[in-house]
């Protein structure tokens, strides 16, 4: 691969982003890194102030259904390359509000595919997107996902998601557009909004709320520490095979009571609560519309010819995730008042 790299991180505040960009930004300093968001209620850019003044970094706000945007930071930045992990990724958001899943992750997709398309004549520029692991549906209690599985979806997200993963695929074998792709499980770790479970849980049990559970609480996911997921995306980005499907999972299954259970554990011991004080805060509440039993990913692909693993335990990764919550509790208070947006304004509008 050329040296000589801007790379645009789409969605590059959000969780997965922001933590990939310090990785880049830190570790090539002979790329530039531009952070592309168009700053939702998840994109938070003071995930990303350790790194805002480092001179092979940029941020560029904007969004990816417009093609005046996309056209536009393509141009002026001289894209080389494309981590696209800009998405609409909730799923119960995609229920109440599919038509905003289908823009995002479907036509802004196209979006950056066409201008990619029209901008690029080298086959050493790569569009690597980034996917997940329900557009292959749902499990029973036996079996993996893996790179030859059928694709399945079952939510209006993992739809959007199906329909982009086809769409760059269409484009590598018609336009001739090198690409990759990666299907990952459920990530956790610091710095993630707080509809996601974990941090959610989290935040209830430190402030004794309610913490809602869907159904029975026995739906199972294969959990993939943060770090180690952009670990994987770096080596894919690399050294993986043009044209070529990766799955990434965390070899970590935990029915979602389970979790909790751990959850509730770890944070009632960093308040120095009594064991278990918190159990009797999980809420049973009417499941989700259409909720996918369990996902589970075979890596194997991924760990024989990138030599990649999962770096840390469950027990471990889990522990350090808790312990930056309940030591950022700053940052939990901003994201969840809101307040965090004003940093845009004060870094960016204002100065």
């Amino acid at each position: 691969m050329q040296s000589k790299k801007n790379i645009l991180v789409t969605g590059g505040a959000g969780f997965i982003g922001s933590h990939l960009i310090k990785l880049l930004v830190n570790k090539y300093p002979q790329y530039r890194i531009i952070c592309f968001d168009k700053l939702t209620y998840a994109g938070n850019l003071e995930n990303l102030t350790e790194v805002e003044t480092a001179e092979n970094y940029t941020f560029v706000k904007g969004d990816i259904s417009s093609e005046e945007n996309v056209a536009k930071v393509f141009h002026e930045e001289e894209v080389t390359d494309v981590i696209h992990l800009a998405a609409e990724s909730h799923v119960d958001r995609s229920i109440s509000n599919p038509s905003q899943f289908i823009e995002t992750n479907v036509l802004g997709t196209t979006t950056l595919l066409n201008e990619a398309k029209k901008s690029w004549s080298s086959v050493e520029n790569l569009f690597y997107h980034v996917s997940t692991d329900e557009v292959f549906g749902s499990l029973g209690k036996e079996g993996f996902f893996n790179e030859e599985t059928s694709y399945d979806p079952k939510s209006p997200y993992s739809a959007s998601k199906a329909a982009s993963d086809h769409i760059v695929r269409a484009y590598g074998h018609t336009f001739g557009l090198s690409y990759v792709i990666s299907n990952c499980s459920n990530n956790y770790g610091a710095n993630q909004f707080p509809e996601k479970l974990i941090p959610l849980v989290v935040n209830n049990i430190k402030n004794s709320k309610p913490i809602p559970l869907y159904g029975t609480g026995d739906n199972i996911r294969d959990w993939l520490w943060v770090g180690d997921h952009v670990r994987a995306i770096d080596e894919i980005f690399h050294k993986g095979k043009r044209g070529e499907t990766y799955c990434v999972g965390g070899e970590n299954e935990w029915s979602n009571l389970d979790l909790v259970k751990l959850l509730i554990h770890l944070t009632d011991k960093h308040l120095d609560r009594k064991e278990g004080s918190s159990l009797g805060l999980i809420k049973f509440v009417t499941d989700r519309a259409g909720h996918d039993f369990r996902y589970a990913v075979n890596s194997r692909k991924l760990m024989e010819e990138l030599s990649w693993k999962p770096s840390l335990t469950p027990e471990e990764g889990m522990s350090q995730t808790v312990s930056w919550y309940m030591e950022n509790t700053e940052w939990m208070s901003r994201v969840t008042n809101g307040i965090y947006m004003d940093y845009y304004h004060k870094q960016y509008l204002k100065r």
